[in-house]
């Protein structure tokens, strides 16, 4: 597998792609773009020239480092590649005093066997609250 760390000559469209069969829900290209060229580190994982797996992180190098969109190709889910992307992407972030990360529903345990504890104090405005709740991301308390 070929690992990447830079997003020059990435292919939003087969990301999105990604995002969409993982699936971690629509993406676009455009958005996609974006929020990778905004972050911090970035992981991209190939294998024979396909895009198997990503991930990225917002850090501000010293306080905060938050680990976000981890997507696996589902005929490599359950590989280890989607712990390595976290691994690496926690690695990258090292020296942050605090790594945060934002799960889905769900996928807590995955997490938590990587060392993520659930935190008592986070809270979250989303655009889509609706969608929010509906999801079980959010409570309505």
């Amino acid at each position: 597998m070929q690992w990447i760390e830079r997003i020059d000559d990435t292919d939003w469209n087969e990301l999105s792609a990604l995002y969409r069969i993982a699936p971690l829900g629509e993406k676009s290209p455009e958005d996609l773009r974006t929020t990778f060229g905004n972050s911090r580190y970035v992981s991209l994982v190939y294998e024979h020239g396909r895009l198997v797996g990503a991930g990225r992180a917002l850090a501000d190098g010293v306080d905060c480092a938050y680990l976000c969109d981890i997507a696996v190709h589902p005929d490599y889910q359950g590989t280890g590649l989607g712990k390595a992307i976290v691994e690496h992407l926690r690695q990258r972030a090292a020296g942050h005093r605090k790594i945060i990360l934002y799960a889905n529903p769900g996928k807590e345990g995955f997490y938590r066997r990587l060392g993520f504890k659930r935190m008592n104090t986070a809270m979250a405005i989303f655009a889509d609250e609706a969608g929010a709740l509906a999801k079980g991301v959010v409570s309505a308390d």
